[in-house]
């Protein structure tokens, strides 16, 4: 009875035109709805290689493994150390996973990565969402860099970020020039990318001197390794006309 009740859980809360539809699904698992939604699986608990690999790499990095049908970057496991990048680019899509850290832990889940051996990181030109401790990291005491921030660049609107262990459910949304990331049901950022405005965002962070950073209008989709305890699942997206 307890599995079944597991099953049954509500696991994904989607935005769509602005509604919020509830979805049954298990863990990692797309609903009927999602399907007919146009809606992918990125990950099935159980093979990281199938839609992810690391960053001018063939596969993933083994430091990442699978822990209890999540995603886990072990910094204690042996073997090659990296960021993720989804094996398919995107333009204009939604992204929704759900996060949670150990505590003092950070990373970051990108989009429009750009692969090219004149980048050594995603993030020399991927924005971000800020994953985090905003109370165990250092990093989580500067603004702009606290869970759900666009990092360096947008603060967050609301900050719902659950307790340390706690799963965060998040989305990143990308359509014409607008992006917007909700957390735990919230929209917590919502800006414009390649104006006027973008661009004075970007001269007011740590990423003005970056030429690459902020330009690509499409790429990969990426979840940082910045060598510490996070966990990742139910990743699914959904490209976006």
């Amino acid at each position: 009875m307890l599995k079944i009740l597991r099953i049954l859980i509500i696991s994904s809360l989607f935005i769509s035109n602005g509604l919020f539809t509830l979805t049954y699904a298990a863990d990692n698992e797309l609903s009927p709805q999602e399907k007919a939604d146009g809606w992918l699986l990125l990950f099935d608990g159980k093979n990281i290689n199938a839609n992810w690999r690391g960053y001018r790499m063939k596969d993933a990095p083994t430091k990442w493994v699978i822990d209890d049908g999540a995603i886990y970057f072990n910094p204690e496991a042996d073997g090659t150390n990296g960021d993720l990048i989804s094996r398919e680019k995107y333009d204009q899509f939604e992204f929704s996973l759900e996060w949670k850290v150990a505590p003092g832990s950070n990373s970051g889940i990108f989009f429009n990565v750009v692969e090219d051996n004149a980048y050594e990181f995603p993030y020399e030109t991927a924005p971000e969402m800020q994953v985090i401790d905003n109370d165990g990291h250092p990093d989580g005491k500067i603004r702009q860099h606290r869970a759900g921030d666009l990092y360096d660049l947008v603060e967050s609107r609301v900050e719902n970020v659950r307790p340390v262990g706690e799963w965060n459910k998040v989305l990143i949304r990308v359509k014409g020039n607008k992006v917007q990331f909700y957390q735990n049901g919230d929209l917590v950022v919502d800006t414009t990318m390649w104006d006027d405005n973008w661009a004075a965002l970007i001269a007011d962070s740590k990423f003005a001197t970056w030429p690459g950073f902020g330009k690509s209008k499409s790429g990969y989709l990426g979840l940082q390794d910045h060598t510490e305890p996070v966990w990742f699942k139910n990743l699914k997206v959904k490209r976006l006309d």
